[in-house]
Formats: C-alpha cells, sequence, structure tokens
C-alpha cells in the first residue's frame, strides 16, 4: 500500500488499532476539503497494530478531544515537507460537548441548549463527571 506523505499538515499517530474512525468523526475530518487518509492496523513496534490519520492541510484540532480519547496519542506537525512540532496531547481538565450526559434526570437530558460539561474528577483512573449533576461519564 502507497500513502503519499503529506506536504503541510497533520500526522496523528499511535492511535490504538480501531480508534481512528472514533477520532474521525469526533473531530469532523468529514466535513475537509482535502485529502485525509485513515490507516488501520498498520504494524507497531510497541503495541504490534495502531491507526494513523494524515491530513493533508494545516488546521486546528481540538486537542481536549484527542487526550480525552487516548492521551498517548503523537501529533505531528508538519511544514514543507519537515516536521516542525511532535507532541502528546494532554488529558482535559474540562470537556465540553465531547461527551454527553447519559443520567436523564440531568438538566442537559432536559434542557436542549445547555452544554454538556465534564469535570475531571480523578486523573489516574481518566474518570469525568458532569458538572450539574456528578454522573460518571462511560
Amino acid at each position: 500500500m502507497n500513502i503519499d506523505s503529506i506536504r503541510n499538515g497533520i500526522v496523528i499517530d499511535h492511535i490504538k488499532a480501531g480508534q481512528g474512525m472514533e477520532i474521525y468523526y469526533l473531530l469532523n475530518l468529514e466535513s475537509l476539503d482535502c485529502s485525509t487518509a485513515l490507516i488501520k492496523n498498520a504494524c507497531s513496534e510497541k503495541t504490534g497494530k495502531k491507526d494513523i490519520i494524515k491530513i493533508d492541510s494545516e488546521m486546528e484540532i481540538d486537542l481536549d478531544i484527542l487526550g480525552y480519547v487516548n492521551p498517548d496519542i503523537t501529533i505531528n506537525v508538519i511544514k514543507n515537507d519537515k516536521r516542525i512540532k511532535k507532541f502528546h496531547p494532554e488529558l482535559p481538565e474540562n470537556l465540553t460537548n465531547v461527551i454527553k450526559c447519559t443520567n436523564p434526570r440531568c438538566i442537559t437530558s432536559i434542557e436542549q441548549e445547555i452544554n454538556h460539561t465534564f469535570k475531571l474528577t480523578d486523573r489516574d483512573n481518566r474518570v469525568y463527571r458532569c458538572i450539574y449533576c456528578e454522573a460518571k461519564a462511560k
């Protein structure tokens, strides 16, 4: 298989195998008007298999989403065929409209205009709780 290199854009690497499509849709990459490659089950020395997303365009990505899904993901920023930046997203303190509260009695279930906001309450176990009803995110 041959996937072209990108000249200017972003490579999201070391995605846990099978999470590539979830990230693709969470970042709304289907709405982009540029070349985007999703490589599933690529060989990885560390984990055996991984997913990779290549975006052939300079853009802002939501690091909170990536940090929530998997803070071990590697993000490479490419300019003029050279990697100029490599980093890992951090686990965000707050998440807004990334996940939804499943508590049927929560105000977010009743009022459509209210943002679904979650706060990180246990960093070690990656536990997020709704700021309105304190329900644990699934």
